[in-house]
């Protein structure tokens, strides 16, 4: 098996490049999308497309009667503007939320699919061995589909991707800034729940030379975000979990010299306990409430649908600790702290017992989300390769057993 990854490898790097130059927003990676599935119909894998939107489904049964595993990996770009300089950089542009963007590759997604289609050719070349199923999840808009639309892992698992071969365990993996080739997960809760939230905010406009005839709703705005630096700083017990509360976006006004009607604020939570979630949730709800009602206007909190918690089975991570070791040839860290990012492969373990990880690609300019973000080696995609074949086949075999 390792000596198929190696010699997949030069391909895997291909298609990586490939993806990062033609990048693709949540619900529209079509041309991603027809890659895959050409290359899974090449290996004489069943395919189906047109999954959540623009996922693709690939079904590799195996030469002997088993369980049935799925490996996941995600398709989606960001709206950031590409600053790599790479020969292969995207030039890519959209309008994304009304305003001219760069769309880009700055979460090493373009990685996860070439490394699964990696996977899956070295899976495909020894299928007579396989005593079971594999399923490739080839999914979009992890990052979060269009406004209005449905997306992502929550509808892929809708359309029953786990039910038909029904799955016993889901594997999946992510790209991230650190050593080469080396493997990191943790048991448990991994990675965080994650709540988006926006505000409404009304008050009066009026002249900015005369804010006493008007609701000065600027002021109002920023004791809101003072309140939620508060929250999560002076009012959690922050010894337990991680919890934040960021503000990130704040919109009003057009005019340096007009008190506008209205603002609009935007941002993130994230929290690892249920009860510590619900908690800040109701915690900014009053802030808003109030801070808005002092100065004679209203306010309002909207809450998105939530990312779930991260969390790998305990057994299932323990089981497969020794096949990730051999994937890594000893490079591994199994304890690693708590990660405050959010991952819809969340809605995967809910259903069935699952695994994620970590991928080290070496030390980019830029972390993930940034426009410097890079896949500094490329060679560490191999070792994605063979963790994604090894956790299926070691997986499999001792369900067989």
């Amino acid at each position: 098996m390792f000596s198929a990854a190696a010699k997949v490898q030069p391909k895997v790097v291909t298609w990586r490049r490939d993806i990062h130059q033609h990048p693709e927003l949540g619900n529209n990676e079509v041309r991603t999308a027809k890659l895959v599935a050409d290359h899974l119909r090449k290996l004489g894998i069943e395919v189906r497309t047109g999954v959540a939107k623009t996922g693709v489904v690939g079904v590799l049964k195996g030469g002997k009667p088993g369980g049935v595993v799925a490996l996941r990996a995600d398709m989606d770009a960001l709206p950031v503007a590409e600053q790599t300089g790479l020969p292969f950089a995207s030039k890519v542009t959209t309008t994304y939320n009304g305003q001219t963007t760069g769309v880009m590759h700055a979460c090493g997604h373009d990685a996860h699919v070439a490394i699964l289609m990696g996977a899956a050719e070295v899976l495909a070349g020894m299928r007579d061995q396989i005593p079971g199923t594999v399923v490739f999840l080839f999914q979009p808009a992890e990052e979060g589909p269009p406004v209005g639309e449905e997306g992502g892992a929550p509808l892929m698992v809708k359309e029953g991707v786990l039910e038909n071969p029904k799955v016993d365990a889901v594997f999946g993996l992510h790209v991230v800034p650190g050593e080469p080739g080396k493997l990191l997960w943790r048991p448990g809760p991994m990675m965080a729940a994650s709540d988006r939230y926006e505000i409404k905010l009304k008050g009066k406009q009026t002249h900015g030379a005369n804010p006493w005839s008007g609701i000065d709703i600027a002021s109002m705005q920023a004791e809101v975000v003072l309140a939620f630096n508060q929250i999560a700083a002076r009012q959690i017990n922050v010894t337990r979990t991680p919890t934040i509360l960021t503000v990130a976006t704040v919109h009003g006004g057009v005019r340096y010299n007009i008190i506008p009607d209205d603002f609009t604020l935007a941002g993130t939570l994230r929290t690892f306990d249920p009860e510590l979630r619900k908690d800040v949730m109701q915690r900014a709800e009053k802030a808003v409430e109030s801070i808005a009602g002092r100065y004679g206007g209203k306010g309002q909190i909207e809450w998105g649908t939530p990312n779930p918690v991260t969390t790998n089975d305990p057994a299932l991570t323990a089981r497969m600790k020794p096949t990730l070791a051999r994937a890594a040839k000893g490079n591994v860290k199994d304890d690693i702290d708590y990660i405050t990012g959010a991952e819809d492969f969340s809605y995967y373990q809910q259903k069935v017992p699952g695994l994620f990880y970590d991928l080290g690609i070496g030390f980019p300019p830029g972390v993930n989300h940034s426009p410097m973000f890079n896949v500094m080696d490329e060679g560490a995609m191999e070792v994605g390769v063979r963790a994604q074949a090894l956790t299926a086949l070691d997986f499999l075999a001792t369900t067989a057993k």
